[in-house]
């Protein structure tokens, strides 16, 4: 995801932002990883809006979040606009969920525990 916030602010600054943009809206598959892990601003939350818009229905998507949809207002700080993203995300989707603990938390050793 943070790749693509930056390609969204740049894209009309930069030319190689801007072809990697055009790459992006051309793909046959796009996959998102960690979608909103962090907050986005009103613009960035627009901009993400339009990229989605234009995927949508010409591109496959693939996104992982661990945020519900009921959060997303607040982290695309505009409800409206997390309802239209959405929107579009969910129509012609298949949503899995996954339930418990982390497969990564659960096999990792901590630097908190004590060797016996």
């Amino acid at each position: 995801m943070e790749e693509i916030r930056r390609l969204l602010i740049f894209k009309d600054r930069l030319k190689q932002a801007g072809q990697e943009y055009r790459r992006l809206i051309n793909a046959h598959l796009v996959i998102i990883d960690d979608m909103l892990v962090f907050p986005l601003d009103k613009h960035e939350s627009v901009d993400l809006y339009h990229l989605i818009d234009t995927l949508h229905e010409q591109t496959s998507l693939i996104i992982t979040t661990n945020k519900a949809p009921k959060e997303w207002g607040e982290i695309l700080a505009d409800q409206a606009i997390a309802t239209a993203i959405l929107d579009r995300l969910i129509y012609h989707a298949q949503v899995i969920s996954l339930q418990g603990e982390s497969y990564r938390m659960k096999h990792r050793k901590s630097i908190y525990e004590k060797e016996e």
